[in-house]
């Protein structure tokens, strides 16, 4: 194999994602590719669109020249213009032409993996004109494509795979982004701690540490009397991580114990996709 070790659990996660998705979508009659996902304004079609579209971009294709439409409401910032160019553009395509464009570039990006042999610190192009490390881009790659084979999953009534490769590599980089959301964006209070524990398919326990400075850090080991501690089920923390879900609407599967103005806070802030 060329592809570096470092490489290797994020190109089997995404390739796991993408044959599944692969596989939800390819009997689907065409009526069906108009489901709504949970995925804030876009069908299924859309999400299998958005898909294809990145990892068209991975191969290093030109995107779209095309014009959105100005009634897209679910569009409201220069984020969202760029990722529904992808999407917009195969709006109008059909069943066969969706599973055809996807499985062609399924091909080409397997063929692109297997002959990987770049440095995992080598500069590629990113979203928006940004440059990002090779293994940064995997790995958002592999964390986008089964976030959104749940999206799938959740509007086809498939459920599965919530502790697959991918759901690892989403577990990580979500758990990246709990200290900023704990002593940054929530404000907790200097020298306090907020243990989340979930469990499900993934489970974890861990402690966000807010030092004197006002600085967050990740802890394995469970904190004595924490300013507060929050407990839910894994499948739970994606969906209001992800902004799939209102937390009004998955009250009842939260559970939270201390401060509730630091709780409220805390899930408030703890979507961490744009």
């Amino acid at each position: 194999m060329s592809l570096h070790p470092t490489l290797q659990p994020y190109a089997d996660a995404w390739t796991h994602s993408i044959e599944a998705i692969s596989e939800l979508v390819q009997p689907l009659p065409e009526a069906e590719w108009n489901r709504r996902t949970p995925c804030p304004g876009w069908s299924v079609r859309d999400v299998v669109s958005h898909v294809i579209g990145l990892d068209c971009e991975m191969l290093g294709d030109p995107r779209p020249i095309h014009t959105l439409p100005r009634d897209l409401f679910h569009v409201s910032n220069e984020h969202q213009r760029y990722m529904e160019m992808q999407v917009d553009v195969r709006r109008h395509h059909t069943a066969p032409e969706m599973t055809a464009e996807l499985e062609y570039t399924v091909i080409r990006r397997n063929r692109q993996l297997r002959n990987e042999s770049r440095d995992p610190g080598t500069k590629v192009r990113g979203p928006m004109s940004t440059e990002v490390t090779l293994e940064q881009a995997m790995r958002t790659r592999a964390f986008d494509v089964w976030v959104h084979e749940q999206d799938l999953r959740a509007a086809l009534a498939r459920p599965g795979n919530l502790d697959s490769p991918g759901a690892h590599v989403a577990r990580d980089m979500l758990l990246e982004a709990l200290p900023r959301i704990v002593a940054k964006d929530a404000d907790a209070p200097r020298s306090s701690a907020i243990v989340f524990d979930v469990h499900g398919p993934v489970e974890f326990l861990r402690t966000v540490r807010v030092d004197i400075q006002g600085r967050g850090t990740l802890e394995t080991a469970p904190a004595l009397g924490p300013a507060a501690t929050l407990t839910l089920d894994w499948e739970t923390y994606v969906r209001l991580s992800c902004g799939r879900v209102t937390l009004e609407a998955v009250a009842d599967r939260v559970k939270t114990e201390g401060d509730p103005e630091l709780t409220a806070a805390i899930l408030r802030n703890l979507r961490v996709t744009p």
